[in-house]
């Protein structure tokens, strides 16, 4: 397909490139046109428990490496990735069909992380406090956990990666991750590089493959201490049931299904343009993605006829012009057909959009028309399933308090915005929203390298990734107890 990306993906293990021990392969294709990009290596649970032995050989050896030094390896890295981001965002837009420019900017936000965790090597910081006992002193250190297990998601490859890696490693644990099937190249090309510039052999191991076979068996090897999974809730919860019965450390950062709260007083221009870039933008592929656009009654019909407006005229397609991309294969958009259909079915009134795009241009690509549908339930299956792609429901509101009661129905808590020009309706809203992040006048997404990320609700199990707070996913505390002997001093 291209110089880029070579025609077979392999493992990355024990720092050198493996095929699956079974020879296996599954064939990855562009979503953009549907055409062939290459093969990878489907591997089982042999593929796995290599990686991971690899993993367990290398971590004592990364794990007395002080941090300091592991940082300027990471530092390196980070380097390394940024004089190559031209590439790896062509790598990214082949993968994933979104637009160059687009994936680029998802480079440079993976690189802005790396660097932010290589930095974190100078200042693992613990705790020393104090004692009740009398010449007895406390402090408190940092420990790796041991072999981190990572499994991510294909919607932002790059930024999926250094999400996961680069906490890990900073905290001196070694990594076996899985890359997501649907973007194999972009993981690949962060263990070339990752290898080159001396990230020690079995350090960083990368297992291509599907995630019930390679996954799975990830999740389930004894020697993993923590495991890090970003995907669906549904998934999430096994892997939480599996890990849980060996005590496993486990962070989840899964599903939502965010709102975005239109007040009578918004400026109208700027909500519209926020509800376009958080329901439409990387085709709607985002865990914050807003997909339930709730909007006062006053204003319903003015504010829903300027965003018909606006969705019309978004262009579509991966070029660096274009709004959106496809989304990532044939079965999630034929997934969003269905469940759009069926809520046809139930009542649901669509406004625009919710079909395949059709055309020559599109004819072969996975390509979901920019869909808002309004007259659901709040409790209908379209109103609490999380769709990753381009499509939001439209719900009215009568006042503030009965919008933070719908705000906060619904099984998910992951992020939440509010367009209003009201100071105290704002800082309400931020207080009583039941969520992870709170926005004020702007979109549901832009997660930042140092704030931590996480939802309430079924959107995680508590953790937070990335910030300063995702050390205390790849790390234990230890507390150390001095006692002095004063007749000896």
């Amino acid at each position: 397909m291209t110089d880029l990306i070579p025609d077979f993906i392999p493992n990355w293990i024990d720092g050198e490139e493996k095929p699956s021990i079974r020879g296996d392969v599954i064939e990855k294709k562009n979503p953009a046109n549907g055409k062939r990009v290459c093969n990878l290596a489907r591997s089982n649970k042999k593929d796995v428990d290599e990686a991971v032995n690899s993993a367990k050989k290398a971590q004592a050896m990364w794990a007395a490496t002080p941090a300091v030094q592991r940082g300027m390896l990471l530092h390196k890295l980070a380097m390394e990735m940024k004089a190559k981001r031209e590439s790896i965002a062509q790598i990214v837009a082949i993968e994933t069909g979104k637009s160059y420019k687009e994936a680029l900017g998802e480079t440079d936000g993976a690189i802005s992380l790396a660097i932010f965790y290589a930095s974190e090597g100078q200042r693992l910081y613990a705790k020393t406090t104090t004692s009740a006992v009398p010449n007895k002193y406390a402090v408190m250190v940092r420990q790796p956990v041991g072999v981190a297990g990572l499994i991510i998601a294909a919607n932002t490859p790059i930024a999926n990666v250094a999400w996961k890696v680069f906490p890990a490693m900073i905290c001196g644990n070694s990594v076996v991750l899985k890359a997501a099937e649907d973007t194999p190249a972009t993981a690949w090309i962060v263990g070339a590089i990752a290898s080159d510039v001396g990230i020690p052999p079995g350090v960083l191991n990368i297992v291509q493959g599907l995630g019930h076979e390679a996954g799975a068996a990830l999740v389930a090897n004894p020697h993993v201490g923590v495991i890090s999974f970003t995907g669906s809730t549904p998934v999430g919860r096994t892997i939480a049931e599996t890990a849980g019965k060996r005590l496993a450390k486990v962070s989840l950062e899964l599903g939502g299904k965010n709102p975005l709260l239109v007040c009578d007083d918004a400026d109208q221009d700027n909500a519209v343009k926020w509800v376009l870039l958080s329901a439409f933008s990387n085709a709607g592929q985002r865990c914050a993605s807003a997909s339930r656009i709730i909007v006062f009654d006053a204003i319903y019909d003015e504010f829903k006829q300027r965003l018909v407006d606006e969705t019309q005229k978004l262009k579509i397609g991966p070029a660096d012009g274009d709004d959106l991309g496809p989304v990532i294969n044939q079965k999630q958009l034929s997934n969003m057909l269905e469940i759009v259909e069926s809520a046809k079915k139930r009542g649901a009134a669509i406004v625009v959009g919710g079909n395949r795009i059709d055309g020559e241009k599109y004819k072969d690509g996975y390509y979901m028309a920019p869909t808002l549908i309004e007259n659901v339930d709040p409790d209908d299956e379209i109103s609490v399933t999380e769709l990753f792609g381009p499509i939001a429901c439209l719900y009215r509101v009568i006042d503030f308090e009965s919008s933070i009661a719908l705000v906060n129905h619904s099984p998910y808590g992951l992020t939440a915005s509010i367009h209003t020009q009201n100071f105290n309706r704002a800082w309400e809203f931020s207080q009583k929203v039941q969520s992870g992040v709170a926005v004020i006048n702007a979109g549901t997404y832009g997660s930042e390298p140092h704030m931590p990320f996480g939802g309430l609700k079924q959107s995680g199990n508590g953790t937070r990734e990335p910030g300063t707070e995702a050390i205390d996913i790849y790390s234990e505390l230890k507390c150390i107890y001095i006692n002095t002997d004063p007749e000896k001093v």
